[in-house]
């Protein structure tokens, strides 16, 4: 199987086709078919027939807009900064032992 340089959560930008420049992230990746789903990009209309199948027999159908997948290739996967970085942990630990040397107290 195939391995995508972006999964699932990232943060992408797209570089080529119709949505060209455009940013969202990752909702699903396709490896098999090299395809990712990404926010707000590549929206279609998909037609669904019209059914008495909803809860209490309430009609479902009709027009959804959607998003389709598109090739790998077309997206940039960007620096997010979101994600906590790794010298945080070491942060806290350190603030913690300030406020123990602040109060005065012997270990």
């Amino acid at each position: 199987m195939p391995k995508l340089h972006v999964k699932k959560g990232d943060l992408v930008l797209v570089i080529a086709g119709k949505d060209k420049g455009a940013k969202g992230r990752v909702i699903a990746a396709h490896p098999r078919e090299d395809r990712v789903v990404v926010e707000g990009v590549n929206m279609v209309k998909k037609h669904s027939k019209e059914t008495n199948e909803g809860p209490r027999g309430a009609k479902t159908g009709g027009v959804q807009t959607m998003e389709a997948p598109i090739h790998v290739s077309n997206v940039k996967k960007l620096k997010d900064d979101e994600k906590p970085a790794k010298d945080e942990k070491p942060a806290k630990k350190e603030s913690a032992k300030a406020a123990s040397d602040e109060s005065g107290e012997d270990n």
